[in-house]
C-alpha cells in the first residue's frame, strides 16, 4: 500500500470523502476493492481501554483486561523518562496483542486550574516538563509499531462546557505556555497522530483551526502523520478537511461524506486537498499495521506498574515516623481497601489484577492490629465507623490514615467545585489526633487540594492515582524497602482562592477568559512572592543531598549532587531560568532542565544539564517568532522551584524586544486576579468576545443542551431540567452518570455526529426547529428529512 497517490488517483470521489470519517467508534472506514483495512483506535492514556462491539465511549461498560498504570499526574512526579518510554513501550505492547493501530494518548494538557476534573490524565502545569515526558511515552508506544496519539490539541483546559467553549488567549500565552508541550512531544518522539480538542480557540474550533492544524502543527513543527477529532468534536465536515483535520470520529454515517462530495462538485473545496488529506492518512494507516500479535507477560506489566508507583510516590511531610520501624500500626480508611487508582471516564482501565493495601501486606512488611474503614468516601457521616476507627486508635502508637479524593471528584465531563476532600475524613483525622500517638496520612487524588489539616499528622505520603499495583508499593515506601524520591508537578497552594484565575475559571457560557496569561501555578506563586503549601517540584526523601560546584557553561550547567543522608536514594535536579531586566513581562523563573541521579549513601556524582532551543527564548508578537531577548540570566539550580541551591549568571545575545504596553503594567506586577478589560484586551490585542450567551438568538447547532433554558419550547426546557435532575442525582449518589454530564453540554450538532448515521444534520435542524417554538413546521420538516435521508444512497 505504499503508493499512496496511485491508490487515490483509481478512487472515486466518495471513497476519497469516505475515509475523513469513521466507520463506528473505535474504527475507520475500509475499502475492500483496495484492500484498504480500517484502522483500530482504543484509548489507552495510562491503560489500554479496548471496549467490546456493545461498548459506549465514556468508560460505563468494561473493556478488555488490560494493565491499569498509574495515570499521567502520577507518573510525572518521577521526573523520570526511562520510566515514562518503560511504561509507554508496555501500553504498546498490550495494543499490538490487541490488534489496536493507535493509542489514543498520552494527553498533556496544561493543568492551568486545580479544579479541572481531567487533571488526572495530564501530566503538569508545566509545559516543558509535559513535552519531555509526553514525547517519551510516545517513544515507548511507537517503538511496538503502533501509532500514539498526543491530545487534546489545543487549550483544553476545563471539562464545563468543553464541547462548545471558546478559549480566549493572546498569543503569546498560546504559543508559550499552551502550544510548547506539544511542540516538545511532537519534535522529540514523532507521534502518528495528533487529537484535536472539543473546544474553540479564538473563536474558531479546534479541529478546523488551519492555524493550529497546518501553519503550525506542519509548516512550522514539521508533523507528518494525522489528525483525528475527539470524538463528537467536529463542527464542519468540509472545513476540518480544509484546515487539516483527516479523520472526524466516531460515526456521522454517510451525513459528512455527502457533505464533502457535494462541497468538491460546487468548488467549495478543492479535491487536491482531499487527495492530500487521503494520502496522508493511508501513509499513518500503513505505518501503524500490525504485522503479528504478540503474548503479553502480564505480571511482567503489573510489576513495572508497581515500580512506576514506586518512583511517583511524594513525601510530603516526615516527623521522624517514616520509614516505619517494627511498631504495631492500625490501618484506617476506606481507600486501604477499596483503592483509588484511577479517574473516571474514558481513561477508565479495566485492570488485570488490581491490588488493595489491606491485601497486599504481610506480616514482613507490617504488624497489623486491625483495619476499619472510619468514613464512606462520599461524605456521608457515620458515627458507628467512626466509634470503630477511634477504639482501633486508642490500641496502638501509630495509625496510617488512607485519605483523599473519591470517584464523583475527578471525572471527565465535570469540574470539581472546590479543592477540599470531604468534611467526614478531615472530621476523623481531628479525632484521631486525640487517641493515638503518632498518625501517618496516604493520600489518594489526581490533582492539588487544600490540606490545612497537616498539623494533625506526623507524616504524609501522596500516592496520587497509583494504577493496579499502587498498594504494593505504598508498602514498600512506608516500610522503607523503597526510598521515596517523587517530587509534585504542580503547586498545592494554601487556599483555592490564591489561586490566579480563580476569578476567571471555569468559562461558565460563551467563553473561557485566560486573563492571568503567563501567570498560572508557580509562575504566579513565584511572581507574586505568595506562600504555598508545597511548591512545584517538591518532595522530600529518607536521606538529603548537597548541592556543589556549579559551572554555567554556554551550552549548559554542570553541577555535583551528593547523598549527604543515610539511604540510598535518587534526588530529581531542577534547572530554573529567569531574565534579570525586564522590557517585557516574564515570570521570575521557568523550569528549562532537569535530570534524575541515583546516588548511594555517601556517593557524588557530577551531572551535566544541556541548555535547548527552549531556553532562553519567549514569543515575540511583534515579529510572530521565537526569539531570544539578549541581556543577563540568571541560572538557578535546586530540589524544587523555591528550594534553590546554587546559582549563577550567564550573558546572552540575541534580540531586543519592542518596551511592553505600560497598559500592561498588571502583567508586569503579576497582579491578575482581577484584570481589568483594558488591560486584557491590550494583551489580546482585539476586542474582548462576549462571555455570556445571546439569550434573543434563536439557538443552533454549535449551541448545547443546556442553552434549552432559555428555548422558546416549553417542553424543550422540561427536558433539560430532567437531564440536569438526573445528572446531580447520579453525583450525589456517588455515581455520577458520566452519559448525562456528555449530554447535558453537548451541542446540537453532535446529535448527528454520533449518531451512527441515523441522523444527519438537516435532521438535527428540524429538532432544533421544535426547540425554537416551531413545533409543527419542525415536526413536519424531521419527517421529510428522515425520509429522504433514508432513501439517500451513496457509492461507497
Amino acid at each position: 500500500m505504499s503508493n499512496y497517490q496511485q491508490y487515490v488517483n483509481q478512487m472515486t470521489l466518495e471513497e476519497k470523502a469516505s475515509l475523513m470519517s469513521g466507520k463506528n467508534f473505535w474504527q475507520t472506514r475500509p475499502i475492500e476493492r483496495f484492500g484498504i483495512p480500517s484502522m483500530a483506535m482504543a484509548d489507552g492514556p495510562h491503560g489500554l481501554r479496548k471496549q467490546a462491539e456493545d461498548g459506549d465511549h465514556l468508560g460505563l461498560v468494561e473493556g478488555v483486561k488490560a494493565t491499569c498504570f498509574p495515570t499521567s499526574a502520577t507518573v510525572s512526579n518521577s521526573w523520570d523518562i526511562a520510566l515514562c518510554k518503560a511504561v509507554g513501550t508496555a501500553l504498546g505492547k498490550e495494543a499490538v496483542y490487541h490488534n489496536v493501530n493507535v493509542i489514543l494518548g498520552p494527553g498533556l494538557n496544561i493543568k492551568r486550574n486545580p479544579l479541572c476534573g481531567r487533571n488526572f490524565e495530564y501530566f503538569s502545569e508545566d509545559p516543558y516538563l509535559s513535552g519531555k515526558l509526553a514525547g517519551a511515552y510516545v517513544n515507548g508506544i511507537q517503538s511496538q509499531g503502533v501509532g500514539a496519539c498526543l491530545k487534546h490539541y489545543a487549550v483544553n483546559n476545563q471539562e464545563t462546557l468543553r464541547m462548545i467553549n471558546d478559549s480566549v488567549l493572546d498569543e503569546r500565552t498560546l504559543r508559550e505556555i499552551y502550544l510548547t508541550g506539544f511542540e516538545i512531544a511532537l519534535k522529540e518522539s514523532q507521534p502518528k497522530v495528533v487529537m484535536s480538542a472539543y473546544n474553540r480557540i479564538n473563536g474558531i474550533y479546534a479541529n478546523e483551526h488551519k492555524y493550529l492544524l497546518r501553519d503550525i502543527l506542519v509548516d512550522e513543527w514539521n508533523f507528518s502523520g494525522m489528525v483525528v477529532s475527539d470524538w463528537g468534536g467536529s463542527n464542519d465536515a468540509v472545513e476540518s478537511v480544509r484546515a487539516g483535520s483527516h479523520m472526524e470520529m466516531p460515526t456521522p454515517g454517510l451525513d459528512s461524506v455527502d457533505q464533502i462530495v457535494e462541497a468538491v462538485h460546487n468548488d467549495f473545496l478543492d479535491e487536491e486537498i482531499l487527495d492530500e488529506r487521503v494520502v496522508e492518512y493511508l501513509k499513518v494507516l500503513e505505518e501503524t499495521e500490525i504485522a503479528e500479535n504478540s503474548p503479553v507477560d502480564y505480571e511482567a506489566h503489573h510489576d513495572l506498574a508497581r515500580e512506576a508507583a514506586e518512583k511517583s510516590i511524594v513525601l510530603l511531610k516526615n516527623e521522624h515516623v517514616l520509614p516505619l520501624k517494627n511498631s504495631k500500626i492500625a490501618v484506617i480508611g476506606d481507600f486501604a481497601s477499596k483503592p483509588r487508582y484511577q479517574g473516571a471516564g474514558s481513561s477508565m482501565v479495566n485492570p488485570y489484577k488490581l491490588d488493595s493495601f489491606i491485601n497486599t501486606i504481610d506480616s514482613n512488611d507490617l504488624e497489623i492490629i486491625g483495619y476499619a474503614k472510619g468514613y464512606h468516601r462520599c461524605d456521608k457521616r457515620d458515627q458507628s465507623l467512626i466509634d470503630e476507627a477511634l477504639q482501633l486508635a486508642s490500641r496502638v502508637d501509630t495509625v496510617v490514615y488512607f485519605m483523599g479524593l473519591d470517584e464523583v471528584r475527578e471525572t471527565e465531563g465535570n469540574d470539581r467545585h472546590d479543592m477540599k476532600l470531604n468534611e467526614n475524613q478531615i472530621t476523623l483525622l481531628k479525632l484521631l489526633r486525640k487517641h493515638t500517638k503518632e498518625i501517618i496520612v496516604v493520600l489518594s487524588g489526581g490533582s492539588s487540594i487544600e490540606m490545612p489539616w497537616t498539623d494533625l499528622c506526623d507524616g504524609i505520603l501522596h500516592g496520587y492515582l497509583s494504577g493496579q499495583a499502587g498498594a504494593k508499593a505504598i508498602v514498600n515506601v512506608l516500610t522503607g524497602k523503597v526510598n521515596p524520591c517523587g517530587k509534585l508537578t504542580e503547586v498545592y497552594p494554601l487556599y483555592y482562592s490564591d489561586v490566579s484565575n480563580s476569578n476567571y475559571y471555569p468559562g461558565t457560557e460563551a467563553t473561557s477568559e485566560y486573563r492571568e496569561g503567563l501567570y498560572y501555578g508557580y509562575r504566579y506563586f513565584d511572581k507574586v512572592n505568595l506562600p504555598v503549601k508545597y511548591p512545584f517540584g517538591f518532595g522530600l526523601s529518607y536521606t538529603k543531598f548537597g548541592y556543589s560546584q556549579l559551572e554555567i557553561r554556554d551550552d549548559g550547567i554542570e553541577v555535583t549532587i551528593t547523598n549527604i543522608g543515610d539511604y540510598d536514594g535518587a534526588e530529581i535536579v531542577q534547572v530554573y531560568v529567569s531574565r534579570d531586566q525586564e522590557i517585557i513581562h516574564r515570570p521570575v523563573k521557568e523550569l528549562k532542565g532537569f535530570d534524575k541521579v541515583f546516588l548511594k549513601k555517601g556517593e557524588s556524582k557530577r551531572i551535566s544539564i544541556y541548555f535547548d532551543e527552549y531556553t532562553f527564548r519567549y514569543f515575540d508578537i511583534h515579529e510572530n517568532n521565537f526569539l531570544i531577548q539578549e541581556g543577563t540570566y540568571s541560572i538557578k539550580v535546586g530540589a524544587s522551584s523555591e528550594d534553590i541551591r546554587v546559582s549563577g549568571s550567564l550573558f546572552v545575545k540575541g534580540h531586543v524586544p519592542l518596551e511592553d504596553s505600560k497598559l500592561l503594567d498588571v502583567y508586569f506586577s503579576g497582579q491578575v486576579k482581577d484584570v481589568e478589560d483594558l488591560a486584557f484586551k491590550t494583551l489580546l490585542g482585539r476586542k474582548i468576545p462576549d462571555q455570556q450567551w445571546d439569550r434573543k438568538q434563536a439557538l443552533g447547532l454549535n449551541d448545547s443542551i443546556m442553552q434549552m433554558s432559555y428555548a422558546k419550547n416549553p417542553l424543550a426546557r422540561l427536558v433539560r431540567s430532567i437531564l440536569l435532575y438526573l445528572r446531580d442525582r447520579s453525583y450525589k449518589k456517588g455515581k455520577p452518570d458520566l452519559n448525562l454530564f456528555f449530554l447535558t453540554s453537548m451541542p446540537f450538532r453532535a446529535i448527528a455526529k454520533m449518531s451512527d448515521g441515523h441522523v444527519s444534520i438537516e435532521m438535527t435542524e428540524r429538532i432544533i426547529d421544535i426547540v425554537n417554538g416551531k413545533f409543527f413546521k419542525g415536526l413536519s420538516g424531521l419527517i421529510k428529512s428522515f425520509m429522504t435521508y433514508k432513501k439517500r444512497g451513496s457509492s461507497v
